[in-house]
């Protein structure tokens, strides 16, 4: 059976369009050009047919096929598992760290658990390296049903693929199902033209037809091919009833199916029950479940139209599996997951078979509880969150001991949380609360259902909840504690926004912490560094100073260092530490990339960002950002997240670059969604980068207005905001404001002692000063600025001399600061900063000398990302690895480089940098 209809061997009835767009989809990969597809409609409406119509017309593709099997959807990468298979002779092809993520994953090796990018880039390597010996074809049936990590992997590759000769095909039920497989390119399949429908059902019933009947068949099929071949069945049967009242199409076809199985010996329904509930299709597994319940010789041959016994036990489409299943009773369904788990290898397929147990218990078992909870952990240790959570939530249900189920309720509504269910998280901490739990057990049952109300959005009131946790718990376990405590503090910093707040819980913090050990960890040292909040810099900064060095440290365990590296970069910036904000930057990046924490590369893409444009170098920061969008396409999102005191990349780039539409534009988004979020440090940084946009642009009223005027004692919510507060005040007459901020930056730049630090006090006392004063302060702050690597601000200090000096009719000095300032920012790409100083030059007499800096605008971004890496003498496989791509594809984009540029090596590329 099947749910289209092929004309003697031809091009399926009725669908020429969707047969023209597959086969357009063959021919670029014939060309060397990747395609994907996602083919959505109803059930029984032909996708199944069009899958098997391009696998019968693609005769030179290799195919590799997996079918989505909803019994399967709790176990990781089951069908991920189904389609790699053939291809895992080339896994020893790949990198190493990729080879053993898969390997992890498919349960081939034991390890860590695998990052679930380098799961997904191993999958696109193997498909790439499948694909080097000639072009291959995915396809993937009833995609609605593939475990959540197979569906994440899946839709990684497809959206990564480009230049490899792969074809990934994939067919979704109900075209409402857009959760699955978003924002892949999609055909939607709709019914037969009634034309082809009525062809159909012709051949279907080449005998009389009552005319009434046919019209009715007609009209309720709506052009459903499965439909047109299975109604008339029940109407040359002697009969044609009425569709029930709202009744689906799917649940009417299901019942007609039902109906026919209903008309088998009891023993082949017991045999087709086993079938539909295990999803393997092994034969020989089948059979040794059917001998366990004495039907092992049954013959099914009357149901042959419905269930194909070959190689593999197939049923005939997906909807006779549910009839088959639904029309059993629970205990029919329960004997049958018994008998399927004696048969099932509990050596070779051990979750499998805990699986079948769990569905065949009728009482609380801990023996089958306890192997669910080792299920549980295997699939932890292969990245399958979701799978653990569906284990351990199964086991919960199953677990005799009040206190047992306890802990078990605990940790499964942290995987629960953790794998984006928050709801059913909710409902197992209750649980877990309800249970014999002890004073710890339940302190850290309170916290997490805080962090579930904080990703709610419920934030304003998560650092008091927190603290009254970390209270709790601080007698039982003060490490747990103490991580709380800073957890509550640093919640404060990003959600509260008056300062009095903020100071409060910061100071319940530290006067109720359990005291640090002798050896504290990172996160002892940042909740001591609080002190920052109560009582300012100079007493913080040799607690700062002790993060940043703990940070920096080698020997230092490298999660807890990835971990809390965030708040060691702001350590770093509260003190004004331009070489370890560098050092940092880099070592996150290292980090992240060394350990596979993809999780983390937002954040430590976005504090490489920022440091590239405070360093002025615009195009490593434009690089950066457009590796940030690479994982935020891979990973399925629109949007690069990062933590909340950190700029976004595009807005970034927009203000430096002085672009006031894009930057007001990209404000304006991202201040929306912080507000609604609640995230106030976000939108304080929005508001930070209009001021600098607008003290760019000389409209100091507007700058002034835009400024965040928060929080922090020895600076603004944002470090940098009274940089920006300063100029704008002086230049709007307002000095009283102006002298308020700069006492306020002077107390966190002495306390640091760093030149950058300094070197901007300098230049913000000196436009609140006037004659000598204020020319030996411009001077001061150029020489101190010039020792560190923050260009920008050195070429804004160039610019204030310049202006001010001019207005001391000092002309020649005035030119040849300005000079150096337009020289400077014109070279660095701050075009508004730049068109400022040549508006003050151009005010003493002199026209600035324009400069032609090199670009490389021609070059897509993708294009100048794979120029920039050459440069730096990464490899091809490298490159792919860092942008989430196949090595072909890196070769695609670096054969355009090449025309572009003129060039024919990467040596000559590497000679442009």
């Amino acid at each position: 059976m099947s749910d289209g209809f092929r004309s003697g061997g031809g091009p399926l009835l009725g669908r020429g369009e969707e047969c023209a767009a597959l086969e357009d989809l063959l021919r670029g990969a014939r060309g060397g050009e990747s395609r994907v597809l996602v083919l959505r409609g109803e059930a029984g409406v032909g996708k199944s047919a069009l899958l098997e119509h391009v696998v019968t017309t693609a005769a030179e593709f290799r195919v590799v096929t997996a079918t989505g099997v909803q019994a399967e959807m709790e176990l990781p990468f089951a069908a991920l598992h189904q389609l790699c298979m053939p291809l895992l002779h080339l896994l020893d092809a790949l990198p190493e760290p990729q080879h053993d993520a898969l390997g992890t994953a498919f349960g081939m090796r034991s390890g860590p658990a695998p990052d679930q990018f380098l799961i997904g880039l191993a999958v696109l390597n193997l498909l790439a390296q499948a694909a080097d010996e000639g072009p291959l074809l995915c396809v993937v049936d009833d995609a609605q049903w593939l475990d959540r990590a197979s569906s994440h992997v899946l839709a990684f590759v497809a959206r990564r693929l480009l230049a490899e000769r792969v074809v990934c095909l994939f067919a979704v039920r109900d075209s409402g199902a857009a959760e699955v497989l978003p924002g892949l390119p999609t055909l939607e399949v709709g019914g037969l033209p009634d034309g082809a429908a009525r062809m159909l059902v012709r051949r279907v019933v080449p005998g009389p037809l009552d005319e009434r009947v046919r019209d009715r068949i007609l009209f309720e099929a709506r052009g459903n091919p499965l439909a047109l071949l299975e109604l008339p069945r029940t109407a040359s049967l002697g009969g044609y009833p009425a569709a029930p009242t709202g009744q689906s199409l799917a649940g009417r076809l299901e019942d007609g199916f039902q109906r026919r199985l209903g008309g088998l010996p009891a023993d082949a329904r017991t045999v087709l029950l086993l079938a539909a509930a295990e999803p393997l299709g092994d034969p020989a597994l089948l059979w040794r479940a059917a001998a366990t319940l004495d039907v092992a010789g049954t013959v099914v041959d009357d149901a042959d139209e419905l269930v194909d016994f070959g190689e593999r036990v197939r049923f005939r489409h997906p909807l006779v599996r549910s009839a088959v299943y639904s029309g059993a009773t629970v205990r029919e369904r329960r004997q049958a997951h018994r008998a399927l788990a004696e048969a099932t290898d509990a050596a070779t397929d051990p979750d499998r078979r805990a699986w079948h147990r769990a569905h065949g218990a009728t009482r609380p078992d801990e023996d089958i509880a306890a192997e669910l909870e080792r299920s549980a952990e295997r699939a932890l240790a292969r990245g399958g969150l979701v799978a653990a959570a569906a284990f351990l939530e199964r086991a919960v249900g199953l677990t005799p001991d009040a206190h047992r189920r306890a802990e078990r309720a605990f940790e499964a509504a942290r995987a629960k949380y953790l794998s984006g269910a928050p709801e059913a998280a909710l409902s197992l901490v209750a649980t877990a609360e309800a249970g014999a739990v002890d004073e710890l057990r339940a302190g850290q049952a309170e916290t997490l259902r805080i962090e579930i109300a904080m990703s709610a959005g419920e934030t304003t009131v998560a650092p008091a909840l927190l603290l009254d946790a970390a209270r709790r718990l601080a007698p039982l376990d003060a490490a747990v504690s103490r991580d709380i405590y800073l957890q509550a503090v640093a919640t404060a910093n990003v959600v509260l926004p008056d300062w009095g707040e903020i100071r409060r819980i910061a100071e319940a913090a530290l006067a109720q912490a359990p005291p640090a050990p002798d050896d504290p960890r990172i996160t002892d040292l940042c909740l001591d560094a609080s002190v920052f909040y109560t009582r300012g810099m100079a007493e913080a900064a040799p607690l700062w100073r002790r993060v940043i060095a703990a940070g920096l440290d080698e020997t230092v365990d490298r999660a807890a260092r990835l971990r809390f590296l965030w708040a060691v970069n702001f350590a770093a910036l509260l003190l004004w530490d331009d070489d370890a904000c560098h050092e940092l930057a880099e070592l996150c990046l290292r980090l992240v990339r060394a350990s596979g924490a993809h999780a983390m590369l937002p954040a430590g893409l976005t504090n490489a960002l920022m440091q590239a444009l405070f360093e002025g170098d615009l195009a490593e920061a434009a690089a950066l950002d457009e590796e940030a969008r690479a994982y935020a396409a891979a990973a399925g999102n629109r949007t690069t997240v990062g933590v909340p005191t950190q700029l976004r990349g595009d807005l970034g780039l927009a203000v430096w670059r002085g672009d006031r539409n894009e930057s007001e534009h990209l404000a304006d988004t991202i201040e929306k969604d912080a507000t609604a979020r609640g995230v106030i440090r976000t939108v304080e940084v929005c508001r930070w980068a209009r001021s600098v946009l607008y003290n760019s642009l000389g409209e100091y009223e507007k700058a002034l207005d835009a400024v965040p005027r928060g929080a922090l004692p020895d600076a603004g919510g944002v470090p940098w905001a009274p940089l920006e507060l300063i100029e704008a005040a002086v230049r709007t007459g307002d000095r009283d404001l102006a002298a308020e901020w700069l006492a306020r930056l002077s107390r966190a730049a002495q306390a640091s002692g760093a030149e950058w630090g300094l070197g901007l006090e300098s230049r913000c006392r000196a436009l609140l000063s006037e004659g000598e004063e204020a020319d030996r302060l411009y001077r001061e702050a150029i020489e101190r600025l010039g020792r560190t690597r923050m260009r920008p601000d050195l070429a804004r200090a160039h610019l204030l001399y310049g202006e001010w000096l001019r207005r001391e009719r000092r002309r020649v000095d005035a030119r040849e600061q300005l000079r150096t300032a337009f020289e400077m920012f014109t070279e660095i790409g701050m075009r508004a900063f730049a068109d400022r100083a040549e508006r003050e030059l151009l005010a003493t007499g002199e026209t600035a000398r324009k400069r032609t800096v090199e670009t490389t605008d021609e070059l897509t971004p993708q294009e100048a990302q794979v120029a920039r890496l050459v440069r730096t003498g990464l490899t091809n496989k490298e490159i792919a690895a860092r942008l989430y791509v196949s090595p072909r594809t890196v070769e695609y984009h670096l054969r355009k480089v090449f025309t572009k540029l003129g060039v024919t090596s990467r040596h000559q590329l590497e000679g442009l940098g």
